[in-house]
């Protein structure tokens, strides 16, 4: 017979293979995830979590039951924010998510909301209860709210409706301001009187606009009341420029105009004007502000053309949304062009507001895209334009990001200046840095900096240098640069090298000559390195004469006298040789060396 401790071992391994007996309702499983997760065992709890998800939970059920323990679902959140185990965050991710999507189907059941708006015109008591589920509701009920307003079947029910809608807060703004787009005269006054009894500051753009540009005389009445409900002083303001502080709040993130905080997602509302009805996009809230921002500026330019201060805010809006990483949503279309096609037909001064406007705010992304933008079509005088008192361009040759001081003094010196200013020695300084940047030394990788961005910009930087010395340029001066040339001269990429050696060939210094010819001896460079650094030492000894010490020139002439390498690279050394105009004598070895007695 098995003993009682043989007994307890069996058991105990049944259970061990067999695992946790997972119960049968969503909700007991639920809990006893949570219980797992409280006393620290893990791996029960991810099994349990694991079962939750595969049992296709109700969404709004798991809602209810995350409400039901706060505790529990605080835990949750903490360990999705904090926990180490990978697995463990992933499931309790996948929970967040079905809880999430209950809160969004509970706030936006067409039948509760609709159900709520008729309660509106009930008892007192069924009139409070109805304002604050359809506060809960927030933006999905203006849908429906408006659908009502609309309807001249339910004319009774209108001052109680109104009445309702001015309880309802903030949230009501984004899709009320998208509804006065309606073309029902009735519907749009009742919006325009709800957002002056609501009262918030956001209504104020859009009301000066009906007031300066809708043909109703009665509905800019209107919009003139509302408008002094909210703040008088705002009459006095024109609508482009109420739009562009819109836009700027928007931009900078103000808290009251932050989208609800209850979903992943914010809403971007527009007027459908066939289906007569509110419709709305979701959008990744990383850059919903920036969406809006946008919105905002175009709101400006549709009520003054001219405000140009509105394209460069829009331009900082459209690179600050592109940095999120993400697509952008579908109402852009499919024919909508990146923020950089836009950015290269704005112009110089729409540019320069971006930039300065990055600049202040430490903003890396847009600074780099505007100074891309700029150098891709600006020449010198609208490179160094001034926004007031400052020149954006020659601010970010100081900024704190590399790639952004990279950009500006390759931009600068790729307009060849012709006029002096004071910070040019900082171009040719970050210039001489640029060329010495290597993939292999990239030891973390950002979105703005990475092996690619590094390689490629030693390569601008020895392109835009080579520029400036054949055309002799005035202002860069590339003096202080050498070392950095001469470094380069001496690097693994070809191309470095070759660029370095014709750069080198243009500053009249013996160092830099003399760094070309040892290019062009040093037999661990390839042909096609040691051919290209003749060619720069003909050039450079045909600007500066020779500047070689003897030991060169002997090596040199060892090579052109030889037999033995490679045809096309005597042929350069020849040249090279001719080009230094050396005296008779060492011209007279030459010719002697060859002659037949």
């Amino acid at each position: 017979m098995y003993s009682r401790k043989s007994t307890l071992l069996i058991l105990s391994a049944v259970l061990f293979l067999c695992g946790p007996v997972f119960a049968e309702t969503v909700k007991e499983n639920w809990n006893d995830f949570l219980h797992y997760m409280k006393i620290g065992r893990l791996d029960l709890a991810k099994g349990y979590a694991q079962v939750v998800l595969d049992s296709e939970p109700e969404p709004v059920e798991l809602l209810a039951l995350s409400e039901e323990n706060p505790v529990g679902y605080d835990i949750l959140l903490r360990v999705v924010d904090t926990a180490s185990d990978a697995e463990l965050v992933k499931l309790s991710q996948k929970l967040l998510d079905v809880i999430e999507e209950g809160r969004f189907i509970r706030r936006s059941d067409p039948k509760i909301i609709t159900d709520e708006i008729r309660r509106l015109s009930g008892t007192s008591r069924a009139q409070l209860s109805a304002v604050e589920r359809l506060k809960n509701a927030g933006e999905y009920a203006i849908v429906y709210i408006v659908d009502a307003m609309g309807d001249k079947s339910r004319r009774e029910e209108l001052p109680n409706i109104v009445w309702g809608l001015s309880e309802l807060g903030r949230d009501t703004i984004r899709p009320l301001a998208a509804a006065l787009g309606t073309k029902d005269v009735g519907l749009k006054a009742e919006i325009i009187k709800a957002m002056g009894n609501i009262g918030y500051p956001q209504s104020l753009a859009y009301l000066k606009y009906i007031v300066e540009k809708d043909s109703s005389a009665e509905l800019r009445e209107l919009a003139s009341r509302s408008i002094g409900q909210i703040d008088a002083g705002a009459l006095n303001l024109p609508a482009a420029r109420l739009f562009y502080q819109l836009g700027e709040n928007y931009y900078y993130h103000a808290d009251s105009l932050a989208p609800a905080e209850d979903s992943d997602f914010a809403n971007i509302w527009f007027w459908d004007a066939e289906g007569m009805r509110l419709v709305s996009e979701k959008v990744d809230k990383s850059y919903f502000n920036e969406l809006m921002a946008m919105r905002s500026c175009e709101w400006a330019l549709r009520a003054d053309a001219g405000l140009g201060m509105a394209v460069g805010l829009w331009q900082a809006a459209y690179f600050k949304a592109e940095s999120a990483g993400i697509e952008m949503p579908n109402y852009f279309g499919s024919g909508h062009a990146s923020a950089g096609v836009y950015a290269t037909t704005a112009g110089a001064e729409y540019l320069h507001q971006a930039l300065a406007r990055a600049i202040r705010d430490k903003n890396a992304y847009v600074a780099l895209q505007a100074i891309e933008a700029l150098a891709s079509t600006a020449g010198e005088q609208s490179l160094l334009y001034r926004v007031g008192v400052e020149q954006p361009l020659v601010q970010a040759l100081t900024f704190n990001n590399k790639a952004v001081r990279y950009s500006a003094a390759i931009a600068i010196a790729s307009a060849g200046p012709k006029e002096n200013f004071a910070e040019s020695k900082l171009v040719t300084t970050h210039l001489a840095s640029a060329i010495g940047e290597s993939g292999e030394g990239v030891s973390e990788e950002t979105n703005l900096w990475n092996a690619q961005a590094a390689e490629s910009y030693a390569v601008r930087s020895a392109q835009v240098m080579l520029r400036l010395v054949q055309s002799r340029n005035p202002v860069i001066n590339l003096s202080a640069a050498q070392s950095a040339l001469i470094n380069a001269t001496k690097d693994k990429r070809a191309q470095i090298q070759i660029l370095s050696g014709r750069v080198l060939a243009g500053l009249e210094s013996p160092d830099a000559q003399r760094s070309i010819a040892a290019m062009a001896l040093a037999e661990n460079n390839s042909v096609e390195v040691r051919i290209y650094a003749f060619n720069s030492l003909s050039a450079s000894a045909k600007l500066n004469a020779n500047l070689l010490q003897g030991g060169m020139i002997d090596a040199i002439y060892s090579l052109v006298g030889s037999t033995e390498i490679d045809p096309q690279l005597r042929s350069a050394a020849a040249a090279a040789f001719g080009a230094l105009n050396l005296p008779s004598e060492r011209v007279k070895d030459l010719i002697l060396d060859q002659a037949k007695i």
